[in-house]
């Protein structure tokens, strides 16, 4: 094992996060006599936190670790990623300067096993690890992957990872990890770590241009304030003009707009005392995020006839499209979190403390036409997250030993409007037109409704009207509380069992304030229509019993009654029960062919009479481990772990009742009109894996090897309908596969590294998906193979100065990218699921870079991504009130650019 100076060489400190919000910060610890007497470095009483970069690395005299060497903290105790008993991909700072990495959407292309998918907004980013991941879009919905930036939770992908000016390393842990990072954990932890302050005054400085005049410029200056605290401060910008033309706007879409600063005060009086303070704020102002159509349904003309233009189904990948106003994305995210270590001999106590929020005002014109279908779509969210987390630590001989709790509170306020624009009225005219075969117009159906409920001129010049829509509120309060525990227990020097559980209670409030001013949308069609088929059918049998050769008049009925009464009440009777038999008959009723453009109906508030928008929920996770040194080389473990995500909330514009509260809601005389059942929230997932893993370390050769059966029980699935969102629990989704990453030095000056992921996932139950029953079905968006290969060589120059040349190519085999379509299930699954077949992803990523390193800290790089301009689909949904038509968000094409940075 490598020595890592100041007491890491053998210290065997195990640290427990519970909750949603795990700390990440070692614990005090008992120094080693015999590392002193090998001539270490002197051992504090107190050891650093764990995500603190090891001090030894700024020792010259000491080689810079690297392969499994490494330093990581995946267990939360300091340890090389060799002896790491976890599945966990590490990529450093060096990798990621190299590979030109500006967030976490691109380090998909170092790290197979996971997936970063940025959609509608800049707000919105799913992060996948080996199959397994949701939470984007929906607000309402804890992500099944932790992400973690120096020990603070980030609970939702709205608060997305900046260009951190001093970052350290990145852990991607794959499998669930919910008895140390709690209950957001069900899938899987990304792990950000940047560099404490230092005591040594030093910084760096970047300077970043490329095509689409791509600009970023960042850095940082650590220093001593006194012999006892030290600071550091950074900051930076990242713009860039876009990547996709809007023809119709005349400008640029896809850009890039953010600049951030970031705090940091270090406090170390003494060896047993430790304060680390942290704030920083992020700020996004852009044009995000455009779509291109991939299918044009039958509405395509209509659009073209009030004036709009799309983008061409045929070429999606031209970069071109048509909107009638910019989207807006204006988002905030800032935060303060404190960290309290304190320690003597084996016993140690920490504290972490963290408030965070985020601000985020987002618009898209979600028609993706000129045509003004749509006047806005826009969300005003605001998240506010507290936690603050107590954790005891002691050593017993063999045995380190971990209690805590955790504590979480999170509230949620959002709001939403969907507006029908100007030219929604002739484009629902030209489908009504469409729809009915030319029997009826948009003012016609008016004067028909108003006059099949009474009076012809009520709905007149209402239906379909400009600025009409669905104005939403949404809150959300969580409160969690974890009690945790843990114990690692070393049976020899090369036999470790680790057995931990957590204990997680979390409670949900929700409310909605939802009204539509859609009209249209407020008729039911299947009422009107019976009436009317109730009245003709009347009309047609009276005019044949009096024998008049057509359909008798309202007169002539009112008089065959008055002279007939018991003739005309079983003619009643009978026109009656052909109307209630024929209501949802569209080849008798032909209002229902115009549901289709009902899309905005009434909303079911809660709390209401029977649903109390209030949910609980409780679980214990646990780990079981055991590894093995099988040598100084080759270290084995094997694992079974739970992970626990709890039950999400539905906070979109299909939000609907179960069909138990649906019936009980009309039972009860509550229920909105058009109201459908569907769902409120998703209950827990509960994750569970069996691993086994290897990893070998020979000095010129590291592999990490990892081999799982991975299942989640109630995967909450969640799926775009186009106007809002189902959320539906899967029975349970499973992934059987593996995870390779080696490394190998052949000489010195040359690394190689090939990673691979291979993943079988399937929905072993999955019968109330969005498109019908998908059990037995591969698992959408999933590719089998993921790979990257990497070469890196390094020329010395005499002068100490280096050459270092690095390509990279990563590949995704082909997929389908989303399971179906819900627009298109009344065509029944096969056309749901069809429709998207013609449009498999697969991904042929080619990055490559050359950089001069002088002696003095000036790097100048010349870098290039995805250098073949390889282009396919991030995802596919049904086109907002275009029915039957379908787009798609297309990936980044190739970009590349010239870097200097400084390092003093």
């Amino acid at each position: 094992m490598v020595s890592r100076g100041r007491g890491f060489s053998a210290v065997r400190v195990l640290i427990l996060s519970g909750g949603s919000l795990a700390a990440i910060a070692s614990c005090p610890a008992l120094a080693q006599d015999t590392a002193a007497q090998e001539g270490d470095y002197a051992e504090p009483a107190f050891a650093e936190p764990a995500f603190a970069e090891p001090a030894y690395e700024e020792d010259a005299a000491l080689p810079a670790a690297r392969g499994n060497d490494i330093i990581v903290t995946a267990t939360k105790r300091a340890q090389t990623l060799q002896d790491v008993p976890v599945a966990v991909s590490v990529t450093t700072e060096e990798q990621i300067e190299r590979a030109e990495i500006r967030d976490l959407k691109e380090l998909t292309t170092e790290v197979p096993t996971l997936r970063v998918i940025q959609l509608q907004s800049s707000a919105n980013t799913n992060f996948i690890i080996r199959g397994f991941g949701n939470g984007a879009n929906n607000a309402g919905i804890e992500p099944s992957v932790g992400v973690f930036v120096d020990n603070v939770y980030r609970s939702r992908s709205a608060a997305r990872i900046n260009d951190l000016p001093d970052l350290e390393r990145i852990e991607v842990l794959s499998g669930p990890q919910s008895t140390l990072f709690g209950k957001n954990a069900s899938a899987g932890v990304i792990s950000v770590t940047t560099r404490e302050p230092q005591f040594d005054f030093g910084g760096q400085a970047e300077v970043s241009y490329g095509n689409y005049d791509a600009m970023v410029a960042k850095g940082v200056v650590t220093g001593p304030i006194t012999d006892s605290i030290a600071a550091s401060l950074g900051g930076g910008i990242n713009i860039r003009e876009g990547y996709i033309r809007d023809e119709a706007l005349d400008r640029d879409t896809n850009e890039r707009n953010r600049w951030f600063t970031r705090g940091q005060l270090l406090f170390e009086p003494n060896d047993l005392f430790k304060v680390r303070l942290i704030g920083d704020y992020e700020k996004t102002d852009e044009d995000c995020c455009a779509t291109v159509l991939l299918q044009n349904g039958f509405t395509g003309a209509a659009v073209n006839a009030v004036g709009g233009r799309f983008s061409d189904p045929a070429d999606p990948f031209a970069d071109v499209v048509y909107s009638n106003f910019p989207s807006t994305n204006d988002i905030e995210n800032w935060g303060f979190s404190g960290q309290v270590d304190f320690g003597y001999g084996p016993f140690g106590i920490t504290s972490i403390t963290a408030y965070r929020g985020v601000d985020a005002l987002t618009n898209q014109d979600s028609d993706f036409t000129s045509a003004d279908l749509i006047s806005e779509n826009s969300q005003d969210l605001g998240i506010r997250t507290f936690t603050q987390e107590f954790r005891a630590t002691a050593e017993f001989g063999p045995a380190s030993v971990l209690l805590g709790a955790f504590y979480f509170n999170e509230k949620i306020d959002q709001t939403n409007d969907l507006l029908l624009g100007s030219d929604f009225r002739p484009y629902a005219d030209l489908l009504i037109g469409a729809q009915t075969g030319g029997a009826f117009t948009a003012a016609s159906v008016e004067q028909t409704v108003g006059a099949l409920l009474g009076d012809p001129t009520q709905f007149v010049g209402r239906f379909f009207g400009d600025g009409q829509g669905l104005d939403e509120a949404y809150t959300l309060d969580n409160e969690a509380i974890s009690l945790f525990g843990q114990v690692d227990f070393e049976v020899t020097d090369r036999l470790t069992l680790t057995a931990g559980l957590n204990y997680t209670k979390d409670d949900k409030s929700f409310t909605t304030d939802t009204a539509t001013s859609d009209v249209f949308s407020t008729v039911d069609l299947v009422e009107v229509g019976g009436i009317g088929i109730y009245q003709q059918a009347l009309s047609t049998t009276v005019g044949s019993a009096l024998m008049l050769g057509r359909p008798a008049t309202a007169a002539e009925i009112g008089a065959f009654a008055g002279a007939n009464p018991a003739a005309f009440g079983q003619i009643a009777a009978g026109s009656q029960a052909f109307a209630d038999a024929n209501a949802t008959n569209p080849d008798v009723n032909p209002l229902l062919g115009l549901q289709a453009l009902q899309f905005l109906p009434p909303f079911q508030n809660v709390p209401n009479a029977v649903e109390s928008g209030k949910i609980k929920d409780d679980d214990l996770a646990f780990t079981l481990r055991a590894a093995y040194d099988l040598s100084d080389s080759v270290n084995l473990y094997v694992s079974y772990a739970t992970g626990y995500k709890p039950p999400s909330v539905n906070l979109s514009r299909d939000s609907r009742p179960t069909p138990a509260d649906r019936q009980a809601l009309v039972a009860a005389g509550a229920a909105v009109p058009n109201l459908t059942a569907g769902s409120r929230f998703a209950d827990a997932e509960e994750s569970e894996v069996y691993e086994v893993g290897v990893k070998g370390n020979w000095g010129l050769a590291q592999v990490n090897f990892a081999a799982f059966r991975q299942s989640i029980t109630g995967f909450q699935s969640n799926i775009f309908t186009g106007t809002g969102f189902f959320l539906a629990n899967a029975g349970e989704q499973q992934v059987t596969g593996f995870e390779f990453d080696g490394t190998m030095y052949p000489v010195d000056p040359l690394m190689l590294r090939l990673a691979v992921t291979y993943l079988d996932a399937e929905y072993t139950d999955f019968q109330q998906s969005g498109v019908g029953d998908l059990s037995g079905q591969k698992v959408a968006g999933v590719p089998p193979i993921a790979l990257t290969a990497s070469g890196q060589y390094t020329h010395e120059f005499g002068n100490g100065s280096q050459l270092i040349a690095r390509g990279a190519y990563h590949y995704e085999s082909p997929i389908e990218v989303i399971e179906g379509l819900p627009g298109f299930i009344d065509l029944g699954q096969e056309a749901a699921i069809g429709a998207v077949r013609p449009f498999p992803r697969q991904v042929d990523d080619v990055s490559a870079s050359l950089t001069w390193v002088s002696d003095m800290g000036l790097e100048v790089s010349a870098w290039g991504r995805n250098l073949l301009n390889d282009r396919y689909l991030l995802s596919i949904f049904d086109t907002p009130i275009q029915p039957l038509s379908f787009s798609g968000y297309p990936n980044q094409p190739r970009t590349y650019g010239v870097t200097a940075r400084y390092k003093f």
